[in-house]
């Protein structure tokens, strides 16, 4: 499910904890031996503790913040058998007031974030801490990221050459003939089988169930009998598979841009859901440029701004700008401008000054980070077979055929697209497992906080209201008529309060409270350059690859 991989704003399940095995999976262990294996690990891990010491020089991280590595088995039903080493980022507490340099603020231990994905790297976390809304809780808190099972120096999964990946420039036809469907098929067996091939039997346990196992285990390296977690975009699914599965181990957690948990949902309809949201906010996006025609010229309705970038797409397609952008990368630089708000006038400036014959910024926006390739394609191998591995998809291409033409008539934008992301999983050639139910009764777990946007397009507001339901005690507060994804710590001081009064007083709102939307993006006229860095210029954001 496309989800970016942020640092929220500043920056999906079990009948019983005994009673699942995978789904098709021959002679594999009940879930009773992953259970006491993650008891077995975290315990080991409890006695090794992490050595942290300077981090590797390719992570580029400054001197202040500190790595290590823990030890998780690769199978928790065999926590004896092979290992792999997560690695983990640590920034201490300042324990500087920001408001007052005389007050030490004391600490709270390890606060441990995910930035979604599946397939993002919280390594850069901890650097958060010298943003302004993070201060606050960068004295009082141990900021600690991690790169998760699969991702960069933790056991890196390849699905292919990444010479091969980020190529332009890329067709992306709304429509595609049955032609390029073939086409797309026969790419989409292609990678499953590639990624079956180059992670051999080791596959099948780059899950989210594992990914919540390995939190708990980092939990107890870290020292801590009870966990302080914050989870954007995916980060809220195995949060809530953590919450399930260990939730007297809970001190407290922040779900930011809820994913629905659902086990119908996971993961086919939630891509369905979230293709159709892309709509609305894609919608959104082209009123606001209507209403800064004088600034853009791209006309005075959003039906308007369709038709020129609709042109804009047909001449790429002829003659692709600067040789390598097309409409695939057109599309994808676009698509992010339905993650976040910010990204609305640099994409407005782009297809404006195209259309008046100036290619160059449109080159510089959506040209493929070649030198990101590596990067880029762990973290689409990490997502691909987290999401495949995590529950059973339709195996006949006629269903998704069905499904994405029918949605396609109404929600053109992303559906296409999302479904070509998301096709390998037909073909996938590792074993499935059936998706937990989520559930925790009356006093199973402690408080937590849901933070969602009501016009959320990549985790649509109906997962929040969902994860609110299942999740006892929880409380859930909206950003309304919003839809940037992950609003933690952004630009509302109303969210931002209510965050710091749960992570640094333990305090929630009785009920399910909201906030005044932010205001949207002034436009960016021509020649314009911001002097300031937003708070999006801080986030680890991975379009490409984005799921939750």
């Amino acid at each position: 499910m496309r989800a970016a991989a942020l640092y929220s704003a500043a920056g999906a399940m079990l009948l019983s904890a005994l009673s699942l095995a995978p789904a098709g999976h021959a002679g594999a262990a009940p879930a009773a031996d992953e259970q006491r294996g993650t008891a077995v690990a975290a315990a080991r891990a409890r006695a090794a503790g992490i050595d942290f010491d300077r981090c590797p020089k390719d992570q580029g991280l400054p001197g202040h913040v500190r790595c290590g590595t823990v030890s998780v088995p690769l199978d928790y039903a065999r926590p004896d058998g092979k290992q792999i080493r997560l690695l983990v980022s640590r920034a201490p507490a300042t324990h500087k007031d920001p408001h007052n340099s005389k007050h030490r603020v004391p600490g709270k231990g390890p606060l441990v974030y995910n930035p979604g994905g599946p397939g993002a790297s919280g390594l850069q976390f901890p650097l958060i801490g010298v943003l302004p809304a993070w201060k606050r809780l960068a004295a009082a808190y141990d900021l600690v990221g991690y790169a998760p099972r699969g991702v960069g120096p933790s056991a890196r999964l390849s699905c292919q050459d990444p010479k091969h990946y980020l190529k332009g420039p890329a067709q992306a036809p709304t429509y595609p003939s049955e032609s390029y469907k073939k086409e797309r098929v026969a790419r989409a067996k292609a990678y499953a089988r590639g990624c079956a091939e180059r992670a051999g039997s080791a596959l099948q346990y780059y899950n989210s169930l594992n990914n919540a196992r390995d939190l708990d285990v980092l939990r107890a390296a870290l020292g801590q009998s009870k966990l302080t977690f914050m989870g954007a975009s995916y980060g809220t699914y195995f949060g809530a598979l953590y919450a399930h599965l260990f939730p007297s181990h809970v001190r407290r957690m922040v779900f930011d841009s809820a994913v629905n948990p659902d086990p119908k949902q996971i993961w086919y309809h939630n891509n369905l859901a979230q293709s159709a949201a892309f709509e609305g906010r894609w919608a959104d996006f082209r009123e606001w440029v209507a209403e800064h025609d004088d600034v853009y010229g791209l006309g005075i309705t959003a039906a308007e701004v369709l038709d020129n970038y609709d042109e804009v797409r047909t001449r790429l397609a002829s003659e692709p700008a600067g040789g390598k952008i097309g409409p695939g990368q057109l599309q994808e630089a676009f698509l992010q401008a339905g993650y976040y708000d910010d990204y609305w006038p640099s994409r407005a400036h782009a297809l404006s000054a195209y259309l008046k014959g100036d290619t160059k910024p449109l080159v510089e926006l959506a040209s493929p980070a070649t030198e990101a390739a590596a990067e880029e394609e762990n973290t689409n191998a990490v997502y691909t077979a987290v999401e495949c591995n995590d529950a059973p998809w339709p195996t006949d291409w006629a269903v998704w055929d069905r499904d994405n033409t029918r949605l396609a008539r109404v929600a053109p934008f992303e559906t296409w697209d999302n479904a070509w992301m998301n096709l390998p999983c037909a073909f996938w050639q590792a074993p499935r497992q059936q998706p937990l139910d989520v559930r925790t009764g009356p006093g199973e777990l402690p408080p937590t906080l849901i933070l969602a946007a009501e016009r959320d397009a990549a985790t649509p507001y109906d997962g929040a209201l969902e994860m609110h339901r299942r999740l006892a005690g929880s409380v859930l507060v909206t950003e309304r008529d919003a839809g940037t994804h992950g609003i933690a710590y952004g630009p509302n001081k109303c969210v931002n309060g209510y965050v710091d009064a749960y992570l640094l007083e333990g305090r929630l709102p009785t009920r399910h409270a909201s906030c005044e939307g932010h205001p949207e993006p002034k436009p960016q006229r021509a020649g314009e350059r911001k002097t300031k860095k937003s708070a999006a210029q801080h986030k680890d954001r991975h379009e490409t690859a984005a799921r939750p």
